[in-house]
C-alpha cells in the first residue's frame, strides 16, 4: 500500500494547501486525476479559506472517505446513517490525538488569516500543519486497512 501520510506530507511541503495534499496523496485510490482533487480540495485549506475552522487535513480525509465509502442515492437514509458514523470516527480518531478537529484550536486560537503566512523554516516551526496532514492520512489509511475496498457497497 502507498504510504500515503508520507505523501501527503510531501505534498503540502510542496506547496499544496492541507486540504489539497490529503485529497492527492490518495489518487491512486479514488480514481481521481491530481488536478481534479486539488480543485476538489483547494477550498478547504487553512480551515476552509483560512478562516480557520474544521482543519483542511480533516477536511480532505473526509472528501477522500466519501469518495471511497460515501453513498450517492437520495433517501437512502440507512448508508446515510453509517456513512455518518463512519465520518464520526474518523474525526473521532484525529481529535483523540489533537484534542480538536478546528484549525483554529489547533493552531492554538489565531484569527482569520487572510493573508498568507509565507512557508519558511520559521513558519513549520511555529505551524503544526506538516503534522495534521500527516495525521489525516494516516488515520484514514489505518481506517482502510481494517475496511478493504472491495468490501465496501454503493
Amino acid at each position: 500500500m502507498t504510504d500515503h501520510a508520507e505523501k501527503a506530507a510531501q505534498l503540502f511541503m510542496n506547496g499544496y494547501n492541507c486540504a489539497q495534499a490529503v485529497a492527492v496523496a490518495f489518487c491512486d485510490l479514488t480514481g481521481l486525476s491530481e488536478e481534479f482533487a486539488a480543485k476538489m480540495a483547494s477550498s478547504f485549506g487553512g480551515g476552509m479559506g483560512r478562516m480557520r475552522e474544521v482543519c483542511g487535513g480533516v477536511s480532505g480525509m473526509l472528501m477522500v472517505a466519501g469518495l471511497l465509502y460515501g453513498y450517492a442515492t437520495p433517501g437512502d437514509d440507512v448508508s446515510k446513517k453509517a456513512h455518518y458514523a463512519l465520518v464520526q470516527e474518523l474525526a473521532g480518531a484525529f481529535r483523540q490525538q489533537t484534542g480538536s478537529i478546528v484549525c483554529r484550536e489547533i493552531l492554538k486560537n489565531p484569527p482569520s488569516d487572510p493573508n498568507p503566512t509565507p512557508r519558511t523554516a520559521e513558519f513549520y516551526k511555529k505551524r503544526p500543519c506538516v503534522r495534521m496532514v500527516l495525521l489525516a492520512a494516516s488515520v484514514l489509511d489505518e481506517y482502510i486497512a481494517t475496511h478493504p475496498l472491495e468490501d465496501r457497497h454503493g
